[in-house]
């Protein structure tokens, strides 16, 4: 179900859908960071996951996220980064977010 989720919001192995969540949210986050898409962001990680066609290796499933993933260490570092929570538009809960159906979260 996430993988299907991932690809219905615009992150296709041929690139982000035009008109998508995908597009719009590039959009949000290269004007907040001054032009370009940070690698490790919501959008690059959406894009991988996409490219490869699976967020299961990633970590990120419909049941939330897997321990000892890649999922799990993204989401310790931003918790430890934010003193001790994730917050709602980071990395880990925008693809958490959009892995289980949902549209993200924007800071």
């Amino acid at each position: 179900m996430s993988d299907r989720n991932v690809r219905n919001a615009g992150f296709t192995p041929s690139g982000i859908t035009g008109g998508s969540l995908a597009s719009s949210l590039m959009s949000h986050e290269a004007k907040a960071s001054g032009g370009g898409v940070p690698s490790g962001g919501p959008t690059s990680t959406l894009q991988e996951i996409g490219a490869r066609g699976t967020t299961h290796s990633s970590g990120y499933t419909s049941s939330g996220i897997s321990g000892g993933s890649r999922a799990s260490e993204t989401m310790s570092r931003e918790a430890k980064s934010y003193g001790g929570g994730v917050p709602r538009g980071s990395t880990t809960s925008t693809v958490q977010s959009i892995s289980m159906g949902g549209k993200g979260g924007r800071r």
